[in-house]
């Protein structure tokens, strides 16, 4: 009973929440900025959270993540399958919700926040939802995400960033069959829980589709300058 009452006070806690998760490269962080600017929330930007996270793992607490940081870059993505890679995904085995929430629970509370976090899995979110679009996983097509990621990964940088020195192009064909089985694993999940699939398949523009998730984030009236 203890337990069940700690989430239903987490939930209360984190009711002025919405959660934008899903899968790399459906435009998330793109309609976070523009539901912000629009709806005035605040963001919780996951990746850049993600940095802060580091020095908070151990390699008793987060596993996974220890082992990823203990590995060079291009380790990460070679000599290893799409399943392989996948199945060592820290977020997979819930090692860095924990301190999505600590964050979350540390920010002001007299605005909506919205989460842009691709780690969010349903599973980890659903017992602090007070509706059940409290939270939307966005899932591109397989065709919308190889544009998209190929367009990211163009620059050179940015590939050297993620694969270090390894061949480019297999890293990429190998980071988009992982993140298959991500949207599969989410999309399992989703089903089971009865939360909210959008896809993303690049026949809805922006605008759209942040209409659409401002009215299942109950999200109220534009801003002034918005209207």
């Amino acid at each position: 009973m203890a337990a069940d009452n700690h989430g239903v006070d987490l939930a209360r806690r984190l009711s002025h929440v919405r959660w934008l998760a899903g899968g790399t490269g459906s435009g998330k962080s793109t309609l976070a900025r523009a539901l912000a600017e629009r709806y005035d929330v605040l963001v919780y930007d996951g990746d850049r959270a993600e940095r802060d996270y580091v020095g908070r793992c151990t390699a008793h607490g987060q596993p996974y993540l220890w082992a990823l940081l203990q590995a060079p870059v291009a380790r990460t993505w070679n000599g290893r399958s799409a399943r392989e890679i996948f199945e060592s995904m820290p977020s997979l085995h819930g090692e860095t919700f924990g301190f999505v929430v600590d964050d979350l629970l540390a920010m002001p509370t007299g605005r909506p926040v919205l989460v842009d976090d691709f780690r969010t899995l349903p599973r980890e979110v659903s017992p602090l939802l007070t509706w059940p679009e409290q939270a939307a996983f966005l899932v591109p097509t397989r065709q919308f995400r190889d544009r998209a990621l190929r367009a990211r990964f163009a620059d050179g940088a940015r590939a050297r960033a993620n694969w270090g020195d390894s061949d480019h192009s297999e890293a990429l064909a190998r980071r988009l069959a992982r993140d298959d089985l991500w949207d599969a694993e989410v999309r399992r999940q989703a089903a089971e829980l009865h939360l909210p699939v959008v896809p993303v398949d690049g026949s809805r523009d922006v605008s759209d589709l942040v209409e659409d998730l401002a009215a299942r984030f109950r999200l109220g009236c534009p801003t002034a300058g918005n209207r």
